[in-house]
């Protein structure tokens, strides 16, 4: 056996969960359920594997998000090591493919900056509203928890405290899952929609904030975002529209949503109502990955969605 899981997470202590304890990936035995949280490429290494010792496989890594095999030898540099598996896993975005998910056994997981983005784009391509002979443009500003797991030059504390960085300040890979998003949805378009995508880390452990701006095809009113947006979310059990005319927190902003899964959407519309800025904050580490994954679980079980995803952050 490994070490208690409370050593990692000490914020676990004294829990139940505390006392579970890790064992090497060689001794996994036949269970129900596996969540693959390895690097990337390692799930797809040895996926036949996997599968044959659950029923139920959910792979967080970038390995069976995308469909085609030619996109992800583009965006990952390397062929994939599974092609065959490729159309068995379902994008693991319970707001852009829970009819799928319904009663699937294989689900991929997500880009957090892929996530926020679609989320902010998805009400007005469902709308049919954008204007695809246009760029579309996502600033994302993310914290230091996106960098993964294991430590580098760049995040030591003196190199990374108070750093403004741009990582991916062109072709960011997370625009694969954008273009899978608008292939989903059937966006109408003559032309083939151009994404630009440009990552910068802030001053900040868990968080993305997607700022993403886009053409319409028709002068719109605040009224017509409002109700697509309504349309597209009403029933969402973790995303809220949030556009108000008061407080400090008017516009979704990461800092209020750390260890939650929600995902906070806004809209801002240019005085000509030709331009839009859609917003999309979430936690990187729960929306952005570990919660979908868990919400994914739930919908492809047909449990409540909501089961363990509840918290709902803290403030101040």
């Amino acid at each position: 056996m490994g070490e208690y899981a409370h050593v990692p997470h000490p914020n676990l202590r004294g829990t139940r969960h505390g006392s579970l304890q890790f064992i090497r990936p060689e001794d996994v035995r036949k269970t129900d359920v596996i969540f693959l949280c390895l690097p990337h490429g390692e799930a797809s290494a040895h996926i036949d594997h996997w599968a044959s010792l659950a029923g139920v496989v959910i792979d967080l890594s970038a390995d069976f998000r995308l469909y085609n095999i030619s996109a992800y030898a583009k965006w990952y540099g390397s062929p994939h090591q599974a092609p065959d598996w490729l159309g068995r896993f379902v994008y693991g975005l319970p707001e852009l493919t829970r009819d799928k998910l319904r009663g699937a056994c294989y689900a991929s997981g997500v880009g957090c900056n892929a996530t926020a983005t679609n989320l902010a784009l998805l009400p007005l391509v469902r709308a049919d509203m954008l204007d695809f002979s246009r760029p579309i443009i996502a600033d994302v500003k993310v914290g230091s928890s996106e960098g993964g797991a294991e430590s580098s030059d760049a995040s030591h504390h003196p190199e990374r405290s108070g750093a403004v960085r741009s990582y991916a300040p062109a072709g960011h890979r997370h625009i694969a899952e954008v273009e899978l998003m608008l292939e989903l949805v059937g966006a109408k378009s003559d032309t083939t929609p151009t994404i630009h995508m440009t990552v910068t880390s802030i001053e900040m452990v868990r968080g993305v904030l997607a700022t993403v701006h886009a053409f319409l095809k028709q002068p719109a009113q605040e009224k017509d975002l409002w109700k697509a947006f309504r349309t597209c979310y009403k029933d969402e059990p973790f995303v809220r529209i949030v556009k108000s005319n008061t407080g400090i927190f008017r516009l979704p902003e990461p800092k209020i949503l750390a260890g939650s899964n929600w995902a906070d959407v806004g809209f801002a519309l240019s005085d000509d109502g030709r331009k839009v800025t859609l917003l999309c904050a979430i936690d990187n580490l729960m929306k952005g990955a570990a919660g979908s994954a868990v919400q994914c679980l739930n919908v492809m079980m047909g449990w409540d969605e909501r089961a363990g995803l509840e918290f709902p952050g803290l403030h101040p």
